[in-house]
């Protein structure tokens, strides 16, 4: 270990000893490091890269995005690459999903992590520019020895945060050099760039999410408003605005950012500007460039202002198309409420229904893989052609290949006198769902492949291939590319099946429980027949906390358990199951005397719920070894609220104490 290196190590120990609250954000995040991630300074880790397969995987997942940000980042690279930067984009994990650099140091920029793929969240990397950036959710410079890992001490890293049309965090813009001037305050220029360029890409992105809509550009000069106003919103025919740019949520309502979400998005023009909107639609109709055309807020002064009209696509056949398409889903639109995992994964979908491009679908046991097949297929042009599912892992090995392919007449003994026509063939011209395909024995993988590769199937004990039209969806809940390395599961084959991926988030992780647990709690009263269903606010507030190790299904068998049990369709705290309360303590044991109640009254009703919400909060940190963030996450929170909630009920981390 280089000297500098043990240097560095003894300062963030030393840093860390002293049980002060610190107040400088490199400080915060080498506590975070050792307390929520549990990570050793004195282990210094090389940068990770992630492999091929997880890369496209995330920048799948932000493809849109991707194409805006690379032209800005394109003009930000001609402005720094003579001063030795590199450029990162990364997703809201970390991960980074594109990179502008010199091809001369690729060797050692590749090593040090200033390359794509490179995974550069706190969690794995500890503390520097994307991490903290990404758990600040704003702007920061680390520069060398701010950074966590010793291996990362001769970087200097300026990122700055991007979000969403929607104000959900995206990913970061990050300017790094190998090396540079010592005084952190050389990178004051760079971070400035930075800044610069993310809110440049992030408006871009916001006009092209808004292309349909009338966007209000404003600024506090006139001159600046017609290129790039400082706050933007985007607005309908009736003048209700539909979205708002970071400025503009920053700047209009007082409070918190969600609070400024809320509060915006959705209101009238005449509530935010005195003028009201025929003034604002007077700026749209006469184009006032030369005219020094203002709009006053109700609570933040003027604002200089210019409209931008709605962008009409060239080809009008077009837009008949996506307005169709949406129409002809609701399959895929019932999948989900506002979850943006799954939007996300509806909204690609949607564009692959009736494209010839095979799926493979990944997710936890559970998580509702074979739905999203079918309404996949209901979505398509298949949709009057058979739907065959087939679970790969309930087949008896010695069955399957008949199953799969079929068998002629006499083709062996027990069999029936006229051949049986496979599976493969009954889903000619529709849809083959391979559930569990991780399962399926590897001689069958190689006739699996034959068939996908030369679109015909061969009966058992036939020499006649028959023609066949195959759309295949695969699902499969192990890694597959674990699978290929242990030499389990044909490569070639799964090169084959993903065309596209799409991942299922576990139910957990999901925003939209509410919405979901409403609608499967419909879907089965009727067939169970019950007339209505109804939940309490107290039993749904349980649903929606529960972690739900066996996903969508598990949800299922609760929600049939709480309508066999309740009264008139109405499900009460009472009604649920008693896997979803909270444990029970042990029984003390022999000769221990039991401390007598605090009262001699039965808790109410609400103190029972309070005391079980901060039972199973406290259980999901110590799960996560009290790191919030991964807490929030599983609860379906936003850390804000878990530290609310830690206050409500006195739980106090125990290196805190």
């Amino acid at each position: 270990m280089q000297i500098d290196q043990r240097t560095h190590i003894e300062r963030v120990l030393s840093s860390l000893r002293e049980r002060a609250v610190q107040t400088d954000r490199i400080q915060r995040s080498w506590r975070r490091c050792i307390e929520d991630y549990a990570l050793d300074p004195t282990r210094p880790t090389p940068a990770h890269i992630v492999e091929g397969t997880r890369l496209r995987e995330h920048r799948d997942q932000i493809e849109d995005f991707l194409q805006v940000a690379r032209t800005g980042m394109e003009q930000l690279y001609k402005r720094v690459c003579d001063l030795g930067y590199v450029l990162l984009l990364t997703d809201a994990h970390g991960v980074t999903v594109d990179f502008i650099g010199n091809d001369r140091w690729q060797g050692e920029l590749r090593r040090s992590g200033l390359y794509l793929g490179s995974d550069w969240s706190e969690a794995r990397a500890g503390t520097c520019a994307v991490g903290t950036c990404i758990a600040d959710r704003s702007a920061i410079t680390c520069h060398q020895t701010d950074h966590f890992d010793a291996s990362h001490i001769g970087l200097t890293c300026n990122s700055a945060p991007l979000l969403d049309p929607t104000g959900a965090f995206l990913g970061v813009l990050d300017v790094s050099a190998l090396t540079s001037p010592s005084p952190k305050e050389s990178q004051h220029l760079a971070l400035q760039l930075t800044m610069m360029y993310a809110k440049m890409i992030e408006d871009t992105n916001f006009m092209h999410f808004f292309r349909e809509a009338s966007v209000l550009r404003l600024g506090a000069a006139w001159p600046m408003v017609d290129l790039s106003g400082q706050l933007l919103l985007a607005f309908d025919a009736n003048g209700i605005v539909v979205g708002a740019n970071s400025g503009a949520r920053q700047m209009l309502h007082a409070g918190g950012e969600d609070a400024l979400v809320t509060e915006l998005v959705g209101a009238s023009l005449d509530n935010i500007f005195r003028e009201g909107m025929a003034e604002v639609w007077g700026i749209a109709r006469t184009s006032l460039i030369n005219q020094r055309a203002a709009l006053t807020t109700y609570e933040h002064g003027v604002f200089y202002a210019d409209v931008i009209a709605p962008r009409v696509s060239g080809s009008r056949s077009r837009a008949p198309h996506a307005a169709e398409l949406a129409v002809s889903a609701p399959a895929l639109d019932r999948l989900a409420g506002d979850d943006p995992q799954m939007q996300r994964l509806i909204r690609q979908a949607k564009r692959l229904v009736n494209k010839s491009v095979d799926i493979l679908l990944h997710g936890e046991t559970g998580t509702g893989k074979e739905v999203v097949a079918k309404a996949l297929h209901e979505s398509s042009e298949r949709r009057d052609k058979a739907f065959v599912a087939i679970n790969c892992a309930a087949i008896p090995e010695s069955l399957i290949e008949s199953e799969l392919f079929g068998y002629a007449p006499g083709a062996f003994t027990g069999g029936r006198s006229k051949g049986m026509r496979g599976l493969l063939s009954q889903a000619d011209g529709g849809t083959l769902f391979l559930d569990e395909i991780g399962d399926m024995p590897l001689h069958l993988q190689t006739r699996l492949l034959r068939v996908l590769a030369e679109k015909e199937v061969t009966p058992l004990g036939s020499d006649k291939a028959q023609a066949i039209r195959l759309t295949v969806i695969a699902a499969s809940h192990r890694d597959l590319r674990k699978l290929i390395a242990d030499g389990q599961f044909r490569e070639d084959l799964y090169y084959r099946l993903c065309g596209a991926i799409l991942y299922l988030p576990p139910l957990r992780s999901r925003r939209d429980k509410a919405f979901l647990i409403d609608r499967l709690a419909t879907e089965e009263a009727t067939e169970m027949g019950c007339a209505s269903v109804s939940i309490d606010p107290q039993a749904m507030s349980v649903l929606c906390a529960h972690d739900w190790p066996g996903n969508v299904r598990q949800l299922r068998n609760v929600l049939r358990f709480a309508l066999a049990v309740c009264n008139d369709g109405r499900i009460e705290y009472d009604d649920l199951p008693g896997e979803l309360m909270a444990p029970v303590a042990p029984a003390a044991p022999a000769g221990v005397p039991t401390p007598p109640p605090l009262t001699n009254s039965a808790p109410t009703e609400p103190q029972r719920w309070r005391d079980q919400e901060g039972q199973w909060l406290l259980e999901a940190l110590q799960r996560h070894k009290w790191c919030v963030t991964a807490a929030a996450e599983e609860l379906g929170l936003c850390r804000a609220t878990i530290y609310r909630r830690m206050k409500r009920h006195g739980i106090i981390q125990p290196n805190r104490q």
